[in-house]
């Protein structure tokens, strides 16, 4: 036996070669690929039988037919009387061992014979494949479908069963009564766009908002409102003041739904409120929180033009933006105008909200609102003292000495007639204590010009009460 066919019986050296005939032209089917039961190259020569089909086994039950139906060649082409019963089966010569192989036949019956039967073969492997393939298919597709729901239709809520309660009060209920009085202003300067927020403070068409979002319009910027139902409208500048961060505009149009201020002094630590506006440009936008604190001091804008606000602190999610816009309480009057937002320390300029916003209190809106309407103009309160920003210690210093030229307590002035002298140091307001310039300033502007106050004065070793009237002092002055 040979390594070229493992599985062909052996052959004894005794068996007589049949005669051979005239080769045939090779073809790739009978030259090249041996099959099982093919004597080896060996004992019937380089060209001889392995140019015909692949002979059968003398025993075929005993090969697989996976391994026959692997290794039978493709048929060559025979004529149809090439095969017939009797070559069917071939009966051993006498005398020969039964193991011996049979007499070859002609080439050409052999090939048409064994032609037929691979024919045969390969139509029944193509009818098996594809019947099985047929089974797996649909066996796939129903693993499938049955992994798929019967009715992919989702359940739907049962008519008024998902009813939402939105009662007089609720967050709901007061951003739907704000939201149509709040619009987006837009301000295009040389310098670029502004944008920021506004509440409607009149039916004629007046608009409150900050100083700082409005500014250029001074100098001759175009300022385009939006309202919440989408128009827009040119708008005019009222009047304005840097000292309180706040400004009127108007628009050509009457009939408008205000807002109502309420009583800031009503306020108190932990009450809802909603801030309304277009922070970062989102128009028609409503965050909620609650007052955190009263009365903090807040220098917001240029140290020019300064404002000094005694603020409500809130955590009411304020962005840019949002100046302008209204701070609501669940009774939905305006308790504030959102004005400015803290900055982590380090940071040049706000980037967002951090928790802690402040509104310029409503009774201080109203009274300049008031005055910008009728007059252009805004007064502030004074008490005609310079401070000394570089005192360190109990209280804020009145300066010991003028400053540019200005007297640290103004001849005439309030402070002056109350008996305040220079190097004297204010320890509070009105039995607030204050500890730094800014909130004993903020806590004058929050007064009207007219007003007394009451200042704890500090000189040298003694403390006295005394008695100012507070002066009028116009924006611009």
């Amino acid at each position: 036996m040979t390594d070229e066919n493992p599985f062909a019986p052996p052959t004894p050296r005794a068996a007589v070669p049949p005669p051979k005939e005239p080769s045939a032209p090779a073809t790739r089917s009978d030259a090249d690929v041996p099959a099982p039961g093919a004597p080896a190259a060996g004992a019937e020569g380089e060209h001889g039988q392995a140019q015909g089909t692949a002979q059968l086994p003398a025993r075929p039950a005993e090969r697989p037919t996976e391994q026959l139906l692997a290794t039978v060649p493709l048929p060559s082409p025979a004529a149809p009387d090439e095969a017939g019963p009797a070559d069917a089966a071939t009966p051993h010569p006498e005398g020969s061992h039964p193991d011996a192989p049979h007499p070859a036949p002609s080439p050409r019956t052999r090939r048409g014979r064994l032609g037929a039967r691979s024919v045969a073969a390969v139509v029944l492997l193509g009818l098996v494949a594809g019947a099985g393939g047929g089974v797996a298919a649909y066996g796939l597709l129903d693993a499938q479908d049955s992994a798929r729901p019967a009715d992919a239709a989702l359940p739907e809520p049962a008519a008024g069963a998902t009813h939402v309660d939105r009662p007089e009060g609720s967050v709901a209920a007061i951003a739907a009564a704000a939201l149509p009085s709040v619009v987006s202003i837009e301000v295009r300067a040389e310098q670029g766009v502004a944008t920021g927020s506004g509440m409607i403070l009149k039916a004629e068409g007046y608009i409150l908002t900050n100083n700082h979002v409005v500014a250029e319009a001074a100098s001759g910027a175009d300022v385009t409102v939006t309202f919440a139902d989408g128009h827009e409208q040119p708008a005019e500048l009222v009047g304005t003041t840097p000292d309180y961060d706040l400004a009127v505009i108007r628009v050509d149009e009457t009939g408008l739904t205000p807002l109502v201020l309420g009583d800031s002094d009503d306020v108190v630590v932990g009450d809802s409120v909603l801030a309304v506006g277009s922070p970062l440009g989102l128009e028609a936008t409503v965050t909620t929180g609650i007052v955190s604190a009263l009365h903090r001091p807040v220098k917001a804008g240029e140290a020019a033009e300064a404002a000094f606000i005694d603020a409500i602190q809130t955590d009411a999610a304020i962005n840019p933006g949002n100046s302008g816009g209204p701070l609501v309480n669940t009774a939905g009057e305006v308790i504030g105008i959102n004005s400015a937002i803290a900055q982590g320390p380090g940071t040049a300029a706000a980037t967002g909200n951090i928790g802690l916003g402040f509104a310029i209190p409503s009774n201080q809106a109203r009274h300049t609102a008031e005055q910008l309407i009728e007059t252009g103009t805004a007064t502030f309160p004074v008490i005609g003292v310079l401070l000394d920003p570089t005192y360190q210690g109990e209280g804020v210093q009145v300066s010991e000495e003028p400053q540019q030229g200005t007297p640290a307590v103004t001849p005439g002035g309030p402070a002056d007639q109350a008996g305040v002298k220079p190097g004297d140091v204010i320890l509070a307001i009105d039995g607030r204590p204050v500890s730094v310039a800014d909130e004993l300033i903020v806590a004058i502007r929050a007064k009207a010009p007219g007003d007394p106050v009451t200042l704890q004065v500090r000189s040298g070793g003694d403390e006295r009460e005394l008695r100012v009237v507070l002066e009028e002092r116009s924006s611009g002055q």
